[in-house]
């Protein structure tokens, strides 16, 4: 065969090598339009934002074939019914925060955040390594629902408050907007708790509602204005100290999608997850700072109400435990791993951040 022959047969079999792979890309990577409901109000970029850097992800890495179009609490469904919306299937998916829906079964929070669990740090060791994705959807299966951690903020500030705080005395009849089953553990210190979604807080706070309110911590708090109508902020929100966001997904929708989307779905969930811890560690910095040239008062939480506070955390957990198989199951992995967590974090990582703070304060860095 000369030369000339063999370039032409093999330019002829090339074209036709691409012809027949053609339909099976298109196979592949076919066209799917989903919609999510959010949790959030578009305003917080960070929290909110998580879904749409989930969207964006997976439009690029599909040319625009896998479309994922987000929308804001009350847009399609009210905030606090994002999951129930993704159950019956009248949206595909959502973005929200597991402990919104304790009221229907306190098992519901354990994959986002509880009185006194693990950092952010923890939760996503626990999710990713210590089986809490599969334990979590073992239960979500019941609601028609695969859930992935779309996010993290953090430890969570104690909240705004009206008054000062000092004594288990002050808790008393405080009408508190908390989120989670927290508010049944401080029911049993005589607060008020009060479920109000995010763009709801500030009238509350405003016109006296509520006598005080925790959200997520300074960044998103600056903006939703909170300094300006309760000037005490709380630290540390003990009911949340590594709150878990969800991307939650129909089970029937995911499950038809083709492995290689549904491989990608997970990847731009974890990218996402990790995304929004990294956005509120480099912003809320800054944001503290400004909120205390604005007149805002912090104040730390004493070691007798955390302490309370924790004690009855424990007789929740111990009633729910015994009344729950399914809340018991997954706490029990939780707490299994949470001791073995806080071994570790006071050894190394401890130590180097209270040097580094005690260098901080004496003005050396």
């Amino acid at each position: 065969m000369d030369r000339r022959s063999f370039l032409t047969k093999a330019a002829i079999g090339g074209a036709g090598a691409a012809a027949l792979a053609a339909p099976a890309l298109a196979q592949s990577s076919p066209k799917v339009t989903w919609r999510l409901t959010s949790s959030f109000p578009k305003s917080l970029d960070t929290i909110y934002g998580g879904a749409e850097t989930l969207s964006k992800m997976l439009s690029e890495a599909t040319d625009g074939n896998f479309q994922i179009q987000v929308f804001s609490a009350g847009e399609l469904v009210p905030g606090l019914q994002a999951a129930d919306a993704v159950t019956t299937a009248t949206v595909e998916a959502c973005h929200t925060v597991g402990y919104y829906y304790w009221g229907k079964d306190p098992t519901w929070a354990l994959g986002s955040a509880v009185p006194f669990s693990l950092s952010a740090r923890g939760m996503n060791a626990w999710h990713y390594h210590g089986g809490g994705i599969d334990l979590f959807n073992e239960f979500l299966g019941q609601h028609n629902i695969i859930g992935f951690p779309g996010g993290n903020t953090g430890v969570q500030m104690g909240g705004w408050f009206r008054k000062e705080i000092n004594t288990i005395e002050d808790l008393k009849g405080l009408k508190f907007r908390v989120g989670g089953f927290a508010g049944k553990v401080l029911e049993r210190l005589g607060v008020v708790p009060q479920q109000i979604a995010g763009g709801d807080i500030y009238p509350s706070l405003e016109k006296g509602t509520i006598d005080g309110a925790e959200w997520v911590g300074p960044y998103d708090d600056e903006k939703l204005g909170f300094f300006k109508v309760a000037p005490y902020y709380y630290y540390p929100g003990w009911w949340e100290g590594g709150p878990t966001v969800h991307f939650m997904f129909n089970k029937a929708a995911y499950e038809g999608l083709p492995k290689n989307y549904q491989s990608l779905l997970r990847t731009a969930c974890q990218a996402a997850d990790a995304d929004m811890l990294q956005k509120y560690d480099y912003k809320n910095p800054t944001a503290i700072k400004s909120l205390v040239t604005q007149g805002t008062q912090l104040r730390p939480f004493t070691p007798e109400i955390l302490s309370a506070c924790f004690d009855a955390s424990n007789e929740v957990y111990a009633e729910m435990e015994a009344s729950n198989p399914g809340f018991k199951k997954i706490w029990d992995s939780i707490k299994d791993f949470r001791a073995d967590n806080y071994t570790w974090a006071q050894i190394a990582e401890y130590n180097y951040d209270t040097f580094m703070m005690v260098q901080r304060n004496a003005g050396k860095i």
